[in-house]
């Protein structure tokens, strides 16, 4: 990477502490010149799979960069802490799946190593808040320039954890599919590529609801739900004026069935 270094951070930490705070300062401390893109902060506490689904979709529009990635739920384990080279960018965390799908969408692992090198780390590691003392400072070192292997040996790639496979499946009136995220807003991210949709009809179904196909949430009638192709490519349902997760009543996890009837 050359000219400014840029950092991202996302991570379950929430607002209303100093963690962030004290994972900028690190940054700033030992790499003043880094520029830090705050990502989130807010995804829930401990959902890997919403915090893996946040960073992939959004890293292949960042600058080059490392990117810190931190849901933790098995922070002081004998987790694995790791840093990823890919085409695109490094990324920094736990070994926990929240990294592979960022690591794809930036073009592939091309390296990986365990981040075991206590010049890298703060002088005391707490045992609860790797953010700070280990991904933070590794990250600050790695935007300054560091070699990846500096921070530790080689890990093979096949080895990393990787989160289950969603669930997507055709079936004979449409297809079924795990909802993977839910916005701000109330709309219903499925784990479903897009294409699925061009087979069928204008009207349809989902979740046993009638909802139109469309483009944009303005195909619908206020308060009826449409399902579209969202920005990520993704099968997606709205409500017009509306949240589709309260019309729906789901949450990440659940298995959504879209059909023509």
């Amino acid at each position: 990477m050359t000219g400014t270094p840029w950092v991202s951070l996302t991570t379950d930490y929430g607002l209303a502490d100093g963690f962030v705070a004290a994972c900028h300062g690190i940054v700033a401390r030992i790499a003043p010149a880094a520029r830090v893109i705050d990502v989130t902060h807010l995804v829930p506490p401990g959902d890997v799979r919403r915090g893996a689904t946040v960073l992939a979709q959004t890293v292949p529009y960042l600058p080059a960069g490392v990117h810190v990635a931190v849901v933790d739920p098995g922070v002081g384990t004998d987790r694995r802490s790791v840093a990823l080279a890919a085409p695109g960018g490094l990324l920094v965390g736990p070994d926990n799946g929240l990294l592979l799908d960022a690591a794809d969408a930036l073009g592939g692992i091309t390296g990986a190593v365990e981040l075991t090198n206590p010049e890298w780390l703060a002088p005391r590691v707490s045992r609860t808040f790797h953010g700070r003392d280990v991904f933070a400072p590794v990250a600050a070192r790695l935007a300054l320039g560091a070699p990846l292997a500096g921070a530790g040996p080689a890990v093979d790639p096949a080895t990393l954890v990787r989160l289950p496979a969603p669930v997507v499946r055709r079936t004979g009136a449409g297809f079924a599919a795990e909802v993977l995220a839910v916005d701000h807003f109330g709309n219903v991210q499925l784990a479903a590529p897009g294409g699925l949709l061009d087979q069928l009809p204008e009207r349809i179904r989902v979740g046993g609801r009638p909802a139109v196909r469309g483009r944009t949430f303005g195909d619908a009638a206020v308060g009826d739900l449409v399902v579209h192709v969202d920005s990520a490519g993704l099968v997606a349902v709205a409500v017009r004026d509306g949240r589709a997760v309260e019309l729906l009543a789901v949450r990440p996890g659940d298995v959504l069935a879209v059909t023509d009837q």
